[in-house]
């Protein structure tokens, strides 16, 4: 497999210094490895973060209205607690500040730690489990539901809160109440390549699809033959529907994988806007693109969130990071 890389051993400090170069408005620390914004006083600071090769996942979404930190451990790696204590230090501006964790064994323990760690010097730190994928209840990287593209909403909504001056009790409730009102579901027709090793992250036949896969290339709940985009839109969706109903106002992400055209993500989104109108559902904003990836696969994931009119309202607040940008 080709890849554009130096070294597969320096991919992420590459990446970092190349991100740093790209984006100056931020800060990259390369010896704790982390990006920030930096503090904001009497702010409540946003921290996340994750293995990388999910870009713009979390990185990309450092700035105004969004995430004041994020951690990048190596490749499909948890960042280590010393690094998460660095960037929790690194933005706290007096109010505290409010770990977004996706929920995956080694994210939680590791984040966990980092808080006591906070604590122990002084900081009050809150945090919010994301665990909005309904494919699967366990999965090889975790414990319970994995969080995948509920992270996007939960980090935007939160952030605009944040940057109005909610306190660290309503930043977590209200991601909290986010994380409630998202489903996600996933296919993949590729695998992923992880540039330390060179090969595929597992096996898929030509005429195969995973249905319910997870951003690592964890197995979801069965093995398909290829499908349609209606029939693939129609099989997230009875999954999400089955857990959560869509017959009210939704928020609709359909995120690219990687290595999933543009042109074939807007297939996807007519036939999901179909079937939500055939079953009740009024689509009030969307997203259509690569947020959440895993490195090169091909394929696509569906995030719905059930919205109100508060969450409407912070969702439309002005955000400016490299990934997401409106409003100022």
């Amino acid at each position: 497999m080709k890849k554009l890389i130096n070294a597969p051993d320096d991919v992420l400090t590459d990446a970092l210094i190349g991100f740093g170069a790209a984006y100056p408005e931020l800060t990259v620390n390369l010896e704790d490895r982390y990006i920030t914004r930096g503090p904001t006083a009497g702010k409540v600071g946003l921290v996340s973060g994750g293995g990388s090769g999910h870009e713009p996942l979390h990185g990309g979404f450092v700035g105004y209205g969004m995430l004041d930190a994020a951690c990048p451990g190596e490749v499909f790696t948890s960042p280590v607690p010393d690094q998460l204590l660095a960037a929790t230090k690194a933005v706290n501006g007096g109010a505290g500040v409010l770990h977004i964790v996706k929920n995956y064994t080694g994210d939680v323990l590791n984040f966990q730690m980092a808080a006591e760690l906070a604590g122990d010097d002084g900081l009050q730190v809150e945090s919010v489990l994301v665990n909005d994928d309904v494919a699967v209840e366990n999965s090889t990287y975790t414990a319970g539901r994995r969080g995948t593209g509920g992270t996007v909403f939960v980090e935007k909504i939160v952030g605009a809160a944040a940057e109005r001056g909610a306190d660290l009790a309503t930043c977590a409730a209200i991601g909290r109440e986010v994380n409630d009102r998202s489903r996600s579901f996933g296919v993949a027709l590729t695998a992923n390549v992880i540039p330390a090793t060179g090969s595929p992250g597992f096996e898929l036949g030509d005429n195969e699809i995973e249905i319910g896969v997870g951003i690592h290339g964890e197995p979801g709940r069965a093995r398909g033959p290829m499908s349609t985009a209606r029939e693939v839109a129609a099989i997230a969706l009875e999954a999400i529907h089955a857990d959560m109903p869509l017959d009210d106002e939704v928020m609709v992400m359909v995120n690219g994988l990687g290595g999933t055209p543009l042109i074939e993500l807007y297939v996807v989104y007519a036939a999901v806007a179909d079937w939500l109108k055939a079953h009740g559902g009024i689509i009030t904003r969307n997203l259509v693109g690569d947020y959440i990836t895993s490195l090169e696969m091909a394929g696509c994931s569906i995030t719905v969130c059930r919205m109100t009119p508060d969450l409407t309202d912070l969702w439309d607040a002005p955000v400016q990071t490299p990934a997401l940008r409106w409003g100022r």
